[in-house]
This record gives C-alpha cells, sequence and structure tokens, in this order.
C-alpha cells in the first residue's frame, strides 16, 4: 500500500456525536492533534431531533442539527481535522491501531477513540421515517416533554419499553402499550408497575402496521392477532408513537478486539472509558446501554480524551 494511502496520527477519533466531538474539543486542548472521522451520520442521532430542550447552557432549547453544529465548530476552533468518511476496519492486534476508512485508506493510530453510537430499531414501517420528528421517536426522556396532557403509543414488550411508558405516564393523559405478544417479557417488578399505572393501557397481541396524520401523528392502524381467524383491525388516536425495541450499538468491526456485552455494547473499565486494549477508548452510546443521553455522551467523550491524554504521557516514560 502507497504512503498516500498511509497516515499516522497522534489520536483518532471516529464518530461525530456529542461524545465524539467532545472528546475532540477536550483532545485538541491537550495538544493531541485530533483527525475526526464524521462516520454514516454526521452530527450522530441527534441531528434527527427537532428540538432538544435538556441539554445544559440553551434556556430556550436548541434543534438537534445546530447543537451538534455548534459542537463542531468548537471542535474546529480548536484545530480538530473532521473529515468525511466511515470507518471500515479495525486492527487492534499491533501497535499504533490501525483503522481503515472508507475501505481503502489506513490510519495509524496511537490512541482511538470509539464514539461511533448506537441505532434506534425501528419496526420498518415507511410511516416511521414519513413522521420522524412529527410524532415518531425513539427517546422517551428526549421527546416525552412534548408530549404533556396528551396520549401516546408505546412499541415494545421488555423493560425499556415498561420504562418508557411508565416515565410518559408521568406526562401523558392516556400511554398505550402495544405488544407483539401476549405477554410482556419484562421483569416482574416493572410489569407490575406497568400493570398498576392507572393511565396505561396494554394492548397486547397487537402489531402496529401504520400511521396516519395531516401535518404529524394523529393515529396509528393496529392490526390485534395478527394472521390469526380472529384477526381484528384496530385504529386508536394518538399524538405521539415511541419505538422501545432496542437500539443496535455500532460496534461491528471492533468486536473481534475489543470486549461487548450480548448486545454488542462496548465494555469500558468501570469510571473510566478504556476498553480491554490499551490505547483504545469508549465514549457514548456505543458504550451506554443505560441512559443515552447527549450529556452523558458528552460527558464520557471527555473522559476519553483525558484518558487518551493520560495513555500517552505513560507510554513516553
Amino acid at each position: 500500500m502507497s504512503d498516500l494511502k498511509r497516515e499516522k496520527v497522534r489520536c483518532l477519533i471516529i464518530g461525530s456525536g456529542p461524545a465524539g466531538y467532545t472528546a475532540a474539543i477536550y483532545a485538541s486542548r491537550a495538544n493531541l492533534s485530533p483527525v475526526l472521522y464524521e462516520g454514516i451520520q454526521p452530527g450522530g442521532q441527534l441531528t434527527t431531533t427537532t428540538d432538544v430542550e435538556n441539554f445544559p447552557g440553551y434556556p430556550e432549547g436548541v434543534t438537534g442539527f445546530d447543537l451538534m453544529n455548534d459542537l463542531k465548530k468548537q471542535a474546529g476552533r480548536f484545530g480538530t481535522d473532521i473529515r468525511i468518511g466511515v470507518a471500515t476496519a479495525a486492527d487492534f492486534s499491533k501497535y499504533p491501531h490501525e483503522i481503515t476508512i472508507d475501505g481503502e485508506k489506513t490510519i495509524e493510530a496511537e490512541t482511538v477513540i470509539i464514539a461511533t453510537g448506537a441505532t434506534a430499531k425501528y419496526l420498518g414501517l415507511p410511516d416511521e421515517q414519513k413522521y420522524a420528528g412529527s410524532g415518531v421517536s425513539a427517546c422517551a426522556t428526549c421527546d416525552g416533554f412534548f408530549y404533556k396532557k396528551k396520549t401516546v403509543a408505546v412499541v415494545g414488550g421488555g423493560d425499556t419499553a415498561c420504562e418508557e411508558a411508565l416515565y410518559l405516564s408521568s406526562l401523558a393523559t392516556l400511554v398505550y402499550l402495544i405488544v407483539r405478544k401476549p405477554y410482556l417479557k419484562a421483569s416482574k417488578v416493572m410489569q407490575e408497575r406497568v400493570m398498576e399505572t392507572p393511565n396505561i393501557k396494554v394492548l397486547f397481541e397487537h402489531n402496529t402496521v401504520g400511521l396516519f396524520g395531516e401535518h404529524g401523528v394523529e393515529g396509528a392502524h393496529l392490526v390485534k392477532r395478527l394472521g390469526e381467524p380472529d384477526e381484528e383491525k384496530v385504529t386508536i388516536d394518538i399524538d405521539g408513537f415511541f419505538l422501545a425495541i432496542g437500539h443496535t450499538p455500532n460496534s461491528g468491526i471492533f468486536k473481534e478486539w475489543v470486549e461487548t456485552d450480548e448486545i454488542g455494547y462496548i465494555k469500558t473499565i468501570p469510571g473510566t472509558s478504556h476498553t480491554n486494549v490499551p490505547g483504545v477508548f469508549a465514549a457514548g452510546d456505543v458504550a451506554d446501554p443505560n441512559y443515552r443521553q447527549a450529556i452523558t455522551a458528552a460527558g464520557t467523550g471527555c473522559m476519553a480524551a483525558i484518558d487518551a491524554e493520560r495513555y500517552l504521557i505513560e507510554m513516553k516514560k
């Protein structure tokens, strides 16, 4: 491979959400000359969110796009080399670590910060895209506030779905929990809480087949007992439709080298951003199955940059 296709860097940041950009800000200020590749979705999941009202420092709220643009500008101001490109392969068996970009260029990095995020799972309905940001959401704690005293639906039957339904029940007038199976997969305590909450209505054996509305979601078309002789079409009026069927961490190309849990979230040493591979750090949603908030992602991005700086100092000793 020619030298034009290889490059050596001190700190490579993969991903451009709150974690990636915050890591870039701190790494730049520590003179690590970070190179950041924006990945498949520049700005991360937040760019698909309309209003963000819970990120500190924006008392009037801010659009997800503007928030990420501000973080990008701040990282650029301190000298981060921000590039378009997607990491397509990794080799952490040697040092410096090697990351392939777009299948053609190899970066040799003394430190790597993985901030590739996680992708919410969707049902695959065209209407989910149609109403994205207009009633369809994959994060109740992000968007629930906009549905005060309204009617919403949550899709899913596990702990996450029950948690989302319970959270929304404190804001919305009525919460439908749409469950494909005739039972909840959630833990017993979560099941009990849901069943004991008067404004949560569980719709067992229901599949969502479509959404409708003129200027946003106004309702959902469901099928009860899909494929059975007593199959029945059901329509519910709702203002918001929340997906809670899980997330897929974007860790695929790293799994051969870094430890992950059974779902694919990268494991870090508790209280740090260190993975099991020296010089490789993880930040944001790719390593966070619990919170998945912009502010927690940003916090771990800060941790990763500081951990990377300290690692490089130790390597010099």
